[in-house]
């Protein structure tokens, strides 16, 4: 009877331990779960260091910023034009009831070889101009650099509509005060 046993042992195959099919497929799962995250990550250093280099680097940034000043600094040296200075403006601020009052100094840079001689022809309207322009702003209109880059861009523009052989570059006020 012995032999009956072991022979029947021998002939049926043994059974498969519950759960070692399952503990098999689990880890086959981990193990392709933790290669995707570690090619996500991997992905995500790659774009990093990709995005790193297309970035300029700060001493990029500087010498490209020094280049433009230069660059800019020797343009306004050929462009400079004659100035003409004009005389002191005492106006009172609009609104003010007589209150507020501003004085004002001025120059004209010139566009222009012809325009220097214009100008002079016409100071009485050039000035008539600019004290009307100058009376109609606030004190609140005056008080900001805003406002004063308004008031000068406002002045040019007005001055070179009229002005016909040659332009005002830009305008400069050598001396604002108001109370």
């Amino acid at each position: 009877m012995a032999d009956d046993n072991t022979a029947a042992k021998e002939t049926t195959p043994a059974a498969p331990a519950e759960g070692k099919g399952k503990s098999s497929v689990l880890l086959y799962v981990l193990v392709i779960v933790n290669m995707a995250v570690v090619l996500g990550v991997g992905f995500m250093l790659y774009k990093g260091k990709q995005k790193e280099a297309s970035e300029p680097k700060i001493e990029q940034v500087i010498k490209g910023e020094h280049d433009a000043q230069e660059k800019e600094a020797g343009e306004e040296k050929t462009f400079v034009g004659k100035v003409i200075p004009l005389e002191t403006f005492i106006v009172n601020l609009s609104g003010s009831k007589g209150r507020r009052i501003a004085k004002v100094n001025m120059e004209l840079e010139l566009k222009g070889e012809q325009v220097a001689v214009e100008i002079e022809k016409r100071k009485a309207q050039i000035r008539d101009i600019i004290i009307i322009i100058l009376s109609s702003k606030t004190y609140d209109e005056v008080s900001t650099r805003e406002g004063k880059d308004g008031l000068k861009n406002e002045i040019k523009d007005t001055l070179n509509a009229f002005l016909t052989k040659g332009k005002i570059a830009n305008v400069y006020f050598t001396e604002f005060i108001y109370n």
